[in-house]
C-alpha cells in the first residue's frame, strides 16, 4: 500500500500543478454539461411561418389565428403565390408554409371540408415531422370546434352526443424538458471522454518524457504501479459524477426519484471500466497524438452514438444494436436515466449492474495482462 500511495501521490501532485490539466477535467466538462443541456433540444415550438390565404374570409383568418396562437408556428409573413414559396424555403426565413384553399369559408360554412394545404421545409426531418404533426392535430381541433358550433347554430344540443375522451398524463418528466433527459445522460458521455482520455495519455506520456524505464526498474510490481496511477482519476471520476448530479439537479432542476448509495456504487463500477479502457489504448499507443486519437474512438464516439446518449438504440439497424452490447456505457446510460427520472431500484437495474461488474473484471484483466505484456 506504501508503494501505491507513492505512485498515486506522485500523479495526483502532477495533475495539481497543471493548471491546462486541471482546466481539462474540471472546468471543460461543466463548460459541456451547460453547451449540451441549452443547445442539445428536440423541443421545436415558434416555427416560422408563412401563409398564403386565397380565400381571406371570417373562417380563413379564425383558422391561421388558431395556429399562430397555438405557440407552435410563428406566423412572419403572408406570400402571394406559389412562386414565392421556394424563395421562403431557401433564404431559411419559413420553415412551414399553410396554403388556405379559396372557397375555404363557404366550404366550412355548408359543413364540408375546408380545402388545406401544409408545405413543410424537409431538410431539418426534425422540424418536417413535428411541424406535420402539430399541424394535422390543430386542424383537427379546429374542425372539432367548427362542427360543434354547427350543429348549436341549428338549434341542437352537443351535450347529448356521444364522445371519447383521453386523459393523456405524462409520467417522470410531465413538463417535457429535453434536460431531464440529457443530462443523466451526460454523466456517462462527459465521465467516459475524460477519464478515458487522461487515463490513456498517462502512461504514454511517461514513456515519451523518459520517466517510465525509471519506474519499471525500481521496487514496485506492475499491478502496484497500475494502480497507483489509476487511483487519482478514480477520485476524479467520482468527483465529477457528484459535480455533474448536483449541477443537474439544482441548476437545471432535475428530479432526483431513486437511490444516491446505488448511483455511487454504479459509478465507481463505471469508473472502472472507462479507467481500463484508458489503461488499454495506453498499453497499445505509441505516442499521445494516437493516445488521443483511439481514444475519441474507443471512447467518445460509441458513447455518444450507440449508448442511447441521443439516439434510441431500439431505432438502430440490428447490426448497430447488437454492437451496442458490447460498449458498458449502454448500461450505466440505462441505470442513470431509471434512478434520477424513475427511481428504480436494484431490483429493476440488476441486470445492469451485473453487465458493468463483468465489464469492469474483464476490461481491468485484459488491460493489466496487455500492460504486463509491454513492460
Amino acid at each position: 500500500m506504501r508503494r501505491i500511495w507513492a505512485i498515486a501521490r506522485k500523479e495526483f501532485i502532477h495533475v495539481v500543478r497543471d493548471p491546462r490539466l486541471l482546466i481539462v477535467i474540471l472546468a471543460m466538462p461543466l463548460l459541456q454539461l451547460f453547451l449540451y443541456s441549452y443547445a442539445l433540444s428536440f423541443d421545436v415550438k415558434h416555427l416560422p411561418t408563412a401563409t398564403m390565404d386565397f380565400d381571406r374570409s371570417t373562417q380563413s383568418r379564425q383558422y391561421l389565428n388558431a395556429l399562430q396562437q397555438s405557440n407552435y408556428f410563428q406566423i412572419n409573413q403572408a406570400l402571394g403565390s406559389y412562386a414565392d414559396v421556394d424563395k421562403a424555403f431557401e433564404s431559411n426565413k419559413d420553415k412551414v408554409v399553410v396554403v388556405v384553399g379559396a372557397g375555404f369559408g363557404s366550404d366550412v360554412a355548408a359543413g364540408r371540408a375546408g380545402k388545406v394545404q401544409i408545405l413543410v421545409d424537409g431538410s431539418d426531418a426534425n422540424s418536417a415531422q413535428l411541424a406535420r404533426g402539430y399541424s394535422s392535430a390543430l386542424s383537427r381541433v379546429y374542425s372539432g370546434k367548427v362542427l360543434v358550433t354547427q350543429v348549436e347554430s341549428k338549434g341542437f344540443s352537443t351535450s347529448a352526443l356521444p364522445s371519447l375522451s383521453a386523459n393523456t398524463r405524462v409520467w417522470y418528466n410531465p413538463e417535457g424538458k429535453s434536460a431531464a433527459y440529457y443530462v443523466p445522460g451526460l454523466i456517462v458521455l462527459l465521465v467516459t471522454t475524460v477519464l478515458v482520455l487522461q487515463t490513456a495519455n498517462t502512461l504514454v506520456r511517461e514513456r515519451e518524457m523518459g520517466t517510465y524505464e525509471q519506474l519499471i526498474v525500481s521496487p514496485i510490481r506492475n499491478i502496484e504501479l497500475m494502480v497507483g496511477k489509476i487511483a487519482p482519476w478514480a477520485l476524479i471520476g467520482a468527483l465529477q459524477v457528484v459535480l455533474i448530479s448536483t449541477i443537474g439537479i439544482v441548476v437545471f432542476q432535475i428530479p432526483f426519484r431513486g437511490s444516491a448509495l446505488l448511483l455511487m456504487v454504479a459509478s465507481l463500477i463505471y469508473v472502472s471500466c472507462a479507467l481500463g479502457m484508458g489503461l488499454i489504448i495506453s498499453a497499445r499507443a505509441a505516442s499521445v497524438d494516437s493516445a488521443n486519437q483511439m481514444a475519441g474512438l474507443i471512447a467518445f464516439l460509441p458513447t455518444f452514438m450507440l449508448s442511447g446518449f441521443v439516439f434510441p438504440i431500439s431505432s438502430m439497424p440490428w447490426l448497430l444494436r447488437a454492437v451496442s452490447y458490447l460498449f458498458p456505457a449502454r448500461y450505466f446510460m440505462i441505470i442513470t436515466r431509471t434512478i434520477f427520472l424513475k427511481g428504480g431500484g436494484l431490483e429493476v437495474l440488476w441486470p445492469q449492474m451485473l453487465a458493468l461488474v463483468v465489464f469492469a473484471v474483464v476490461i481491468i484483466s485484459l488491460a493489466a495482462s496487455m500492460y504486463r505484456e509491454r513492460a
